[in-house]
Order: C-alpha cells, then structure tokens, then sequence
C-alpha cells in the first residue's frame, strides 16, 4: 500500500472537520504508538504537550517543554505516521511571531494540524496558571499562524478555555477567533450539553473538546450535530504505558510482591516530582498551582 504523504494526511483531516460524525483521537507520543494507533483504525491520532513533556522531560506539565523539543517528536512520530496527527501546540510557545516560528516548524514536521490557545503561558510572576491573554492578543496569534503556513490544507485551530470563562465569555472569545480564520475551535472544561448548546449555536466551524471522557459529555451522536468532529477523551495510552513500565520491572527487579504497588496516576506524580515545580513556582514566582 503506497504511503500518504503529510499532504495527504492534511487532506484526510480535513476530510474529518467535513464530516457529519465525530471522531476520538488517539494518544501518540512516538513512531511506534503512530502506527499502532493507524493499524487499529484510529481516524487521527493526537501529541499532547503534557505527554510530550513526560515522554521528553519527565516533568509535570508547566509549559517547561521547548519548541525545539517538541517539534523534534513530532518529527519522528511524521516520519512514519499513517494517520493525520494533531498537534498540541500550547499558547505558540511565546508571543504571535513565536507562533509563526511553530507553524512553519510543525508543518515541517509533517503534522496535518495544531492548537494555538489562549492560556497566558509560561505562568507569570503572582499570576494562576489558567489565566489567559486577551482577546486582540488571541486574535493576533491565530492570525500570524494563518500567515505562517506553506501548505493551505494545514488545519489551525483555536483553542480557549471554557472551564475559566462565562458563556457569554467564550461565545465572544470563540465568534472572534473563528472571524480571525481559525479553520476550527477547540475548548477544553464545556460542562455539559447544554452549554455547548450555547456556544455552538453562535459556530459555523467545526468543533473540537478536549473532555477527559466527562461523563456529561458522552453522546457522539448529539456531539456530531452540534458539529463537534474532534473529541480528545485523554491520554491513558501513554500512562498505561508508563504503568506497564513500572510493573516489568518490579518483576524484574523481584519486587512484585512487596504492597507498594501504584496505578499510573500515581507514578506520574512520583516520577515528575511536581511539589519541587510547586515549591519553585512559590519561592520565586509566587504562583499558587
């Protein structure tokens, strides 16, 4: 069978946003998890920025990853992916010109599409982690990123979020990015059908959630018409395989018996060490997580 080029692959994607159905993401983080996801079906496979900062840092998820460093994965996981893959490009990492330099990089990479959100990244000095940039500010970054792109079939999408603002809030914030060009808008904290009722109903272009599987969420059919083409329910790949990890080498080490014995939750917060982030965060930028 021929390879589809990273053409081809954007095509496929956008094939998916045209759609009437809704489609899960799978969990990629490298070439091998890339082509298993593809060989079992999956329609689009997605990179996270939280599980590229454990797979290339092993460091909880605080906007530490470099761009340099991201792209790198995503350029191995291109070099044999089979299925469109969607990269988690954070807030562009830095201002609208930083966002063109991502652009240009994961499109080189040969990702078929990206997030730009609107989270005030890195955290500033006194300020929570969930704050976000202005709006103009918003505008500006998924605009330079239009302008960035080479291939037209590179899908960029805006991301906001939606657990931190009213509706009326994000109804403003989503109409404005999707009059900016944004070829989607992706939202991550919607509660319920009933708010994304609200929002969706002031959208013309299709939706993308991030859910982490919310149980009000769950209706793929409701979440198609109300043009939701996008879901990302997690990552449990990758922690389950960290977890497999773990045990392998319990049993290898002879240890399977002894009572300590942690759920992939568990070890991710033991081997990213966040308090020392946390204590950090406090000591010298007084930023309560």
């Amino acid at each position: 069978m021929p390879k589809a080029s990273h053409h081809d692959l954007r095509f496929a994607f956008r094939e998916l946003l045209a759609s009437g159905s809704c489609y899960h993401t799978a969990s990629v983080f490298d070439p091998m998890s890339a082509r298993i996801a593809a060989d079992l079906g999956f329609e689009v496979g997605i990179l996270g920025g939280s599980v590229a900062s454990l797979q290339v840092l092993a460091a909880p998820d605080f906007a530490l990853i470099t761009l340099s460093e991201f792209v790198e994965q995503a350029t191995r996981i291109g070099r044999v992916a089979q299925l469109p893959v969607l990269a988690d490009a954070d807030h562009g990492y830095g201002n609208a010109l930083n966002v063109m330099r991502t652009v240009i990089e994961l499109e080189r990479a040969g990702v078929a599409a990206l997030t730009i959100e609107d989270t005030l990244l890195p955290a500033q000095f006194g300020r929570k982690s969930t704050d976000l940039i202005s709006v103009e500010e918003g505008v500006g970054k998924i605009r330079a990123a239009l302008e960035a792109r080479v291939d037209s079939a590179l899908a960029i999408i805006a991301r906001t979020n939606a657990g931190v603002l009213t509706t009326e809030e994000i109804i403003v914030r989503t109409q404005s990015y999707q009059k900016a060009g944004a070829d989607g808008i992706c939202m991550v904290g919607v509660k319920d059908f009933e708010q994304l009722e609200q929002i969706s109903e002031h959208l013309s272009v299709p939706l993308m959630l991030v859910t982490y599987a919310n149980p009000n969420l769950r209706d793929d059919e409701r979440l198609a018409r109300l043009g939701v083409r996008i879901v990302v329910d997690g990552h449990a790949a990758y922690f389950a395989a960290i977890k497999a990890t773990y045990d392998c080498l319990r049993l290898q080490r002879g240890q399977q018996n002894k009572s300590e014995n942690l759920n992939a939750t568990e070890l991710s917060h033991t081997y990213t060490q966040p308090e020392d982030y946390i204590r950090w965060a406090k000591e010298y930028m007084s930023v309560e997580e």
